[in-house]
Protein backbone atom coordinates (compact mmCIF):
# COMPACT_ATOMS: atom_id res chain seq x y z
CA UNK A 1 0.00 0.00 0.00
CA UNK A 2 1.25 3.57 -0.81
CA UNK A 3 -0.48 6.96 0.35
CA UNK A 4 -0.05 10.78 -0.97
CA UNK A 5 -1.75 13.32 0.38
CA UNK A 6 -1.70 17.35 2.83
CA UNK A 7 -1.64 14.97 5.85
CA UNK A 8 1.55 12.65 4.51
CA UNK A 9 5.12 14.55 5.02
CA UNK A 10 6.91 15.59 1.72
CA UNK A 11 9.90 13.48 2.93
CA UNK A 12 12.82 13.03 5.49
CA UNK A 13 13.95 16.45 7.54
CA UNK A 14 17.38 17.17 5.99
CA UNK A 15 17.88 13.08 4.63
CA UNK A 16 17.24 12.86 0.70
CA UNK A 17 18.31 9.70 0.79
CA UNK A 18 15.83 8.65 3.36
CA UNK A 19 13.37 10.63 1.08
CA UNK A 20 13.91 8.67 -1.87
CA UNK A 21 13.90 5.31 -0.02
CA UNK A 22 10.80 5.99 0.83
CA UNK A 23 8.55 7.45 -1.72
CA UNK A 24 8.14 6.24 -5.05
CA UNK A 25 8.68 8.54 -7.99
CA UNK A 26 4.83 9.98 -7.97
CA UNK A 27 5.49 10.63 -4.40
CA UNK A 28 3.64 8.54 -2.90
CA UNK A 29 4.88 7.17 0.91
CA UNK A 30 5.58 3.21 0.66
CA UNK A 31 4.20 2.14 4.27
CA UNK A 32 5.75 -1.52 3.71
CA UNK A 33 2.14 -2.63 4.20
CA UNK A 34 0.04 -4.91 2.11
CA UNK A 35 -3.20 -4.43 2.23
CA UNK A 36 -6.40 -6.69 0.43
CA UNK A 37 -9.90 -5.50 -0.35
CA UNK A 38 -12.72 -6.40 2.50
CA UNK A 39 -14.99 -7.02 -0.25
CA UNK A 40 -13.17 -8.01 -3.79
CA UNK A 41 -16.31 -6.72 -5.35
CA UNK A 42 -16.89 -3.98 -3.52
CA UNK A 43 -14.03 -1.78 -3.02
CA UNK A 44 -15.64 0.94 -1.17
CA UNK A 45 -16.18 -1.01 1.89
CA UNK A 46 -11.84 -0.56 2.59
CA UNK A 47 -8.86 -2.39 2.80
CA UNK A 48 -7.70 -4.72 5.48
CA UNK A 49 -3.76 -5.31 6.13
CA UNK A 50 -1.97 -7.96 4.73
CA UNK A 51 0.99 -8.53 5.97
CA UNK A 52 4.34 -6.09 6.01
CA UNK A 53 6.09 -6.24 2.66
CA UNK A 54 9.44 -4.81 4.14
CA UNK A 55 9.61 -8.23 5.96
CA UNK A 56 9.61 -10.46 2.39
CA UNK A 57 13.04 -12.25 2.11
CA UNK A 58 14.51 -14.54 -0.83
CA UNK A 59 15.66 -17.83 -0.10
CA UNK A 60 19.28 -18.22 -1.65
CA UNK A 61 17.45 -20.27 -4.70
CA UNK A 62 16.76 -16.76 -5.54
CA UNK A 63 12.82 -17.42 -4.04
CA UNK A 64 11.07 -14.92 -2.46
CA UNK A 65 9.43 -15.86 0.89
CA UNK A 66 5.75 -13.88 1.08
CA UNK A 67 6.21 -13.40 5.49
CA UNK A 68 2.95 -12.39 5.97
CA UNK A 69 1.18 -14.78 3.85
CA UNK A 70 3.02 -17.47 5.57
CA UNK A 71 3.04 -16.64 8.99
CA UNK A 72 -1.11 -16.35 8.26
CA UNK A 73 -1.39 -19.83 7.12
CA UNK A 74 0.85 -21.27 9.81
CA UNK A 75 -0.51 -20.17 12.78
CA UNK A 76 -3.70 -21.97 11.29
CA UNK A 77 -2.17 -24.80 10.77
CA UNK A 78 0.09 -25.12 14.42
CA UNK A 79 -2.93 -23.94 16.64
CA UNK A 80 -3.36 -23.99 19.86
CA UNK A 81 0.76 -24.27 19.97
CA UNK A 82 1.68 -20.97 18.75
CA UNK A 83 0.66 -17.48 19.67
CA UNK A 84 2.78 -15.90 17.11
CA UNK A 85 5.54 -16.92 14.46
CA UNK A 86 8.67 -15.57 12.92
CA UNK A 87 9.62 -16.60 9.37
CA UNK A 88 13.36 -17.28 9.08
CA UNK A 89 15.12 -18.24 6.11
CA UNK A 90 17.26 -15.52 4.40
CA UNK A 91 19.64 -16.29 2.90
CA UNK A 92 19.59 -19.58 3.31
CA UNK A 93 18.38 -22.49 1.76
CA UNK A 94 14.60 -23.20 3.23
CA UNK A 95 12.09 -21.61 5.44
CA UNK A 96 11.90 -21.98 9.25
CA UNK A 97 9.93 -21.13 11.94
CA UNK A 98 11.17 -19.32 15.28
CA UNK A 99 7.42 -19.98 17.34
CA UNK A 100 6.41 -17.73 20.16
CA UNK A 101 4.53 -20.98 22.43
CA UNK A 102 1.23 -20.33 23.39
CA UNK A 103 1.50 -21.77 27.27
CA UNK A 104 -2.21 -22.81 27.57
CA UNK A 105 -2.34 -23.91 24.02
CA UNK A 106 1.03 -26.09 24.79
CA UNK A 107 -0.56 -27.60 28.29
CA UNK A 108 -3.84 -28.13 26.25
CA UNK A 109 -1.92 -31.21 24.30
CA UNK A 110 -0.61 -32.66 27.42
CA UNK A 111 -3.24 -32.51 30.36
CA UNK A 112 -1.48 -35.29 31.86
CA UNK A 113 1.59 -33.27 33.08
CA UNK A 114 0.87 -30.93 36.53
CA UNK A 115 -0.47 -28.13 36.11
CA UNK A 116 2.15 -26.45 37.46
CA UNK A 117 4.35 -28.01 35.40
CA UNK A 118 7.36 -25.67 33.99
CA UNK A 119 7.25 -24.34 30.89
CA UNK A 120 10.24 -25.53 29.41
CA UNK A 121 8.96 -29.21 30.41
CA UNK A 122 5.59 -28.76 28.37
CA UNK A 123 7.66 -27.47 25.32
CA UNK A 124 10.01 -30.86 24.97
CA UNK A 125 6.63 -32.79 25.73
CA UNK A 126 6.33 -35.33 22.98
CA UNK A 127 2.90 -34.49 22.41
CA UNK A 128 3.08 -31.12 21.64
CA UNK A 129 6.58 -31.32 19.72
CA UNK A 130 4.92 -33.90 17.39
CA UNK A 131 1.65 -31.37 16.93
CA UNK A 132 4.32 -28.84 15.56
CA UNK A 133 5.69 -31.34 13.63
CA UNK A 134 2.18 -32.68 12.18
CA UNK A 135 1.86 -29.02 11.03
CA UNK A 136 4.97 -28.26 9.18
CA UNK A 137 3.96 -31.30 7.50
CA UNK A 138 0.46 -30.34 6.32
CA UNK A 139 2.03 -27.10 5.25
CA UNK A 140 4.22 -28.73 2.75
CA UNK A 141 1.27 -31.25 1.62
CA UNK A 142 -0.76 -28.30 0.79
CA UNK A 143 1.77 -27.76 -2.61
CA UNK A 144 3.89 -25.12 -3.76
CA UNK A 145 7.37 -24.82 -3.41
CA UNK A 146 10.43 -24.26 -0.23
CA UNK A 147 8.84 -20.82 0.20
CA UNK A 148 5.28 -21.93 0.85
CA UNK A 149 6.45 -23.84 4.02
CA UNK A 150 8.99 -24.36 6.68
CA UNK A 151 11.08 -27.59 7.25
CA UNK A 152 11.94 -26.86 10.85
CA UNK A 153 11.03 -24.65 13.71
CA UNK A 154 11.90 -23.70 17.52
CA UNK A 155 9.73 -23.08 20.12
CA UNK A 156 10.87 -20.60 22.46
CA UNK A 157 9.65 -19.57 25.80
CA UNK A 158 10.37 -16.16 26.41
CA UNK A 159 7.84 -13.80 24.93
CA UNK A 160 8.06 -10.91 22.12
CA UNK A 161 9.79 -7.99 24.43
CA UNK A 162 8.25 -4.82 23.94
CA UNK A 163 11.18 -2.97 25.51
CA UNK A 164 13.81 -4.91 22.85
CA UNK A 165 11.32 -3.12 20.55
CA UNK A 166 9.73 -6.98 19.24
CA UNK A 167 5.63 -5.90 19.40
CA UNK A 168 5.65 -2.51 16.71
CA UNK A 169 3.28 0.31 18.53
CA UNK A 170 0.64 -1.42 15.19
CA UNK A 171 0.93 -4.24 18.28
CA UNK A 172 1.75 -6.74 15.74
CA UNK A 173 5.65 -8.71 15.90
CA UNK A 174 8.81 -6.62 14.69
CA UNK A 175 10.10 -9.59 12.36
CA UNK A 176 13.74 -8.00 12.07
CA UNK A 177 13.92 -7.26 15.66
CA UNK A 178 13.23 -10.36 16.90
CA UNK A 179 15.51 -12.16 14.53
CA UNK A 180 18.78 -9.56 15.58
CA UNK A 181 18.00 -10.13 19.36
CA UNK A 182 17.55 -13.70 19.11
CA UNK A 183 19.94 -14.31 16.35
CA UNK A 184 21.34 -17.24 18.52
CA UNK A 185 18.07 -18.96 18.23
CA UNK A 186 18.43 -19.17 14.76
CA UNK A 187 21.60 -20.16 14.41
CA UNK A 188 20.42 -23.04 16.00
CA UNK A 189 17.15 -23.49 14.20
CA UNK A 190 19.58 -24.18 11.40
CA UNK A 191 22.65 -25.99 13.18
CA UNK A 192 23.42 -29.60 11.84
CA UNK A 193 23.01 -31.91 13.17
CA UNK A 194 19.57 -29.93 14.56
CA UNK A 195 19.91 -29.89 18.68
CA UNK A 196 17.35 -31.48 20.71
CA UNK A 197 14.79 -28.40 20.77
CA UNK A 198 14.72 -27.92 17.07
CA UNK A 199 11.83 -29.75 15.39
CA UNK A 200 12.40 -31.04 11.74
CA UNK A 201 9.80 -32.27 9.46
CA UNK A 202 11.01 -35.66 8.43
Amino acid sequence: MRVRGPLVTPGYWKRPDLTRAAFDEEGFYKIGDAGRFADADDPAKGLEFDGRIAEDFKLMSGVWVHVGALRVKALAELAPAAQDIVVTGHDREEVGFLIFANPAGCRSLCPELPADAPLAQVLRDARVVEHVRRGLVRLAEDGGGSSLHASRALLMEEPPSIDANEITDKGYINQRAVLERRAALVDRLYADPPGDDVIVMR
